[in-house]
């Protein structure tokens, strides 16, 4: 892995900007703790210095000069480390009292202190050079008194600090970016594992999935939900290639036959009776393919959601009487008993037309397959949730084939033998979904209970009677 394309991502991007704004945070609080500390330390002198000075300025007052003298000498000899520093000379310069033998070359501070260097034996005997502070005082201008405190410690301290902030802020850097670098190798090796199986995918190979840790971050989450898709893709690959098969094999033999019957036609030989009936037997065909497309494209609205802004009020027992209406004569063909079992008042927000299409489409399910002499009802319920629901006598389907009784095209007749396109109930279960229903198959002993439950009905518009008419 490339040092250029570690350092060109965006976890390392990213992990400069923190450590920037963290390296920035705990500099601007580490420069406060230092000037608070030194302003502290510096306060603590002056504070100091001038206590001394007060003391020294009331021996003064009381003993003059001669008692000055004493004070100093005494508190002199109580510092034998020259922690505090006393000097007093004449006008001339000499030495009068103190630990310092002669004055010493100040440097004004600019607050009313002074700041200069001193020698004070160190322990192997030798002078050491310390920096103090001090104020300077002129007594009845004949004499001058120094006062100061040895800061050489404080200075330490304050060189301490520095040295701190500048070691502690370039090993906060240097360890931030040999983190992200770190952190950016980690990421990029798990992204390349996701970018491999994605190249494979897109290469044709669908059956590959993405490996999953096992640590269950965000990596795994995002790998879990790509296999999801993944297989919801794999599903939908697997299903139009069925559905493709399906097409071909439904579309072909009508085509088929349709062109025979026009190349019979075109060989001429045909009377005025067998070309009507030849004509009549292609216009059916043409109109059963009609049939499937316009199946095909309302299953393509409903699953859109394009239709969601024309819903209204429809009234469920009424649009159950319209379409039993529509198919009884067709079941008293076969000498069937199409009852309707209906609540008044029972009302959902839908799509007319959809819906009619979808109960025609059961009722027309239910006809085709229950056998002569046999039962179909049609049944609307209230309560929480609107119930619309179809009962036949006729052979049902297996438990085990009722998900895929949803699908386009299928249809559990191995042979393709029987009437149908295999849409009704695809067309059904996509007009459900439009509607938030749920269409749910089960065993009517005997037959097939084909049961639509709608959401409850919003509180905030009252059910009202809307007319449906099956189309």
């Amino acid at each position: 892995m490339r040092p250029k394309r570690l350092l060109a991502t965006a976890t390392f991007r990213l992990t400069l900007a923190y450590l920037g704004v963290f390296a920035l945070s705990a500099l601007a609080l580490l420069a406060f703790v230092y000037e608070a500390s030194v302003t502290f330390m510096e306060q603590q002198t002056r504070e100091t210095i001038a206590a001394e000075a007060r003391g020294l300025e009331e021996q003064y007052r009381q003993r003059g000069i001669v008692g000055l003298r004493t004070a100093i000498t005494r508190r002199a000899r109580a510092n034998p480390d020259r922690a505090s520093l006393y000097l007093l000379v004449d006008a001339d310069g000499r030495w009068l009292a103190g630990n310092l033998d002669r004055w010493p070359e100040v440097e004004d501070n600019g607050d009313g202190t002074v700041r200069f260097t001193f020698t004070r034996p160190g322990p192997d005997g030798r002078g050491e050079r310390r920096i103090a502070t001090g104020r300077v005082f002129l007594v009845d201008d004949r004499y001058r008194l120094l006062v100061g405190r040895d800061v050489q410690e404080r200075a330490d301290v304050q060189h301490m600090l520095i040295n701190a902030i500048v070691l502690g802020g370039g090993l906060v850097v240097v360890i931030g970016v040999l983190a992200g670098f770190a952190r950016s190798r980690w990421t990029l090796g798990r992204l390349e594992g996701i970018n491999r199986a994605t190249r494979l995918i897109m290469a044709g190979d669908l059956s590959r999935r993405i490996q999953l840790v096992g640590d269950g971050d965000e990596f795994d989450e995002l790998a879990r939900n790509l296999n999801l898709m993944l297989d919801r893709i794999e599903e939908l690959v697997r299903a139009m290639r069925e559905v493709t098969d399906n097409i071909a094999h439904d579309l072909r033999t009508p085509l088929n036959r349709m062109v025979s019957r026009i190349e019979l036609a075109l060989m001429g030989g045909l009377d005025g009776a067998r070309a009507r009936g030849v004509l009549e037997e292609t216009l059916r065909d043409a109109e059963g393919l009609i049939r499937t497309f316009d199946a095909l494209l309302a299953i393509t609205r409903a699953e859109s959601g394009a239709l969601e802004g024309e819903h209204e009020c429809v009234e469920l027992a009424a649009l159950a009487r319209d379409v039993a209406e529509l198919y009884e004569p067709l079941a008293e063909e076969k000498r069937q008993r199409l009852r309707v079992e209906a609540e008044e008042g029972v009302c959902v927000e839908g799509h007319p037309q959809l819906l009619a299409q979808a109960l025609a489409n059961l009722v027309d399910n239910a006809v085709k397959y229950t056998p002569e002499g046999g039962e179909v009802a049609v049944r609307v319920r209230g309560g929480p949730r609107p119930v619309l629901e179809v009962a036949d006598n006729g052979p049902g389907i297996p438990e085990a084939d009722r998900e895929r009784a949803r699908q386009r095209f299928v249809r559990l007749d191995p042979g393709r033998s029987t009437p149908g396109n295999g849409l009704g109930l695809s067309l059904v279960d996509a007009v459900a979904r439009l509607h938030g229903a749920a269409l749910e198959l089960d065993d009517n002993r005997p037959g097939l209970l084909a049961r639509l439950v709608f959401p409850a009905p919003s509180p905030r518009r009252p059910p009202a009677r809307a007319e449906a008419a099956a189309g």
